[in-house]
């Protein structure tokens, strides 16, 4: 499922640099694609297109029996320059990790299922993060920018709760993004059409539903709300290392390439 799910993303048109409010309160300034011709997850993605271009979906192709890159060990992920302050990543003033944990290092990315950009750092990001020492913690948070965003936000912690995030998350963007057997920001998913998509992962609709509206769930997303304001994000998908440094970068490999650097230097303080 994950090989298609991957494939199946590469064969989407170019689509939105980052995806951010509906307000358009977010200064979505997200880095340009590089210069190089669209190839498969392991090998290169480029940055999806310019904000505007309306997501297209391709039919995903038959199965492979190709297996997916296996992870790249911490020791041999430096490559490149140092990461520079201003122009890599810019240094939150005050930041602190989303779930501070002692000896580790947290590595946070904000992200919105309905948001096409994210769809497609998706298996470049659930690779990378892999191949990442035991002592690098990985958290998602979902955007909560109003809206579809909100419901998905709460799907996302609802489905934590009840124990199905991990084996939904791939699927999710396939429902919205590949199959668009749910609307994401196309139109208005209700809270029973999602409720419904996780009934097929052997979850009560009623009690996914019931879930999404508790009051657990609702102090969850508003403590994600709270961390993305106070880490100044300007879209989706945002790495957030360590609760202190906003990767910025030139395209989805590069901002992974500044985030290996910045974990390094994380990890090196821990040590002292």
């Amino acid at each position: 499922m994950k090989i298609r799910f991957a494939l199946a993303l590469t064969a989407l048109l170019p689509l939105m640099v980052a995806c951010k409010a509906q307000d358009g309160t977010a200064d979505t300034t997200a880095p340009a694609a590089p210069a190089a011709t669209e190839a498969a997850p392991a090998a290169a993605t480029p940055a999806p297109a310019a904000e505007g271009a309306s997501p297209e979906a391709a039919a995903a192709p038959a199965a492979t029996d190709a297996a997916p890159a296996a992870p790249v060990p911490a020791q041999a992920r430096l490559v490149g320059p140092e990461p520079v302050a201003g122009t890599d990543f810019v240094a939150i003033e005050g930041g602190q990790p989303f779930q501070p944990a002692t000896g580790k290092v947290e590595v946070t990315e904000i992200f919105g299922y309905v948001c096409p950009a994210c769809a497609r750092f998706q298996p470049l990001i659930s690779s990378w993060k892999a191949g990442l020492p035991s002592d690098v913690n990985f958290v998602y948070v979902p955007a909560a920018f109003g809206g579809t965003w909100d419901n998905y936000a709460r799907a996302f912690y609802a489905a934590e709760t009840l124990g199905v995030q991990e084996k939904t998350h791939d699927a999710l963007y396939s429902a919205i993004h590949i199959e668009q057997t749910l609307k994401g920001e196309r139109g208005t998913d209700s809270v029973q059409d999602i409720a419904n998509f996780y009934g097929k992962y052997g979850v009560d609709p009623k009690t996914f539903a019931d879930t999404m509206g508790s009051f657990g769930v609702a102090a969850k997303v508003n403590r994600g709300k709270q961390f993305a304001q106070r880490s100044k994000i300007t879209g989706t998908p945002s790495l957030i290392i360590n609760g202190k440094y906003l990767v910025k970068g030139k395209g989805y490999e590069d901002m992974l390439r500044i985030a290996d650097h910045l974990i390094a230097r994380e990890r090196a303080a821990n040590a002292k």
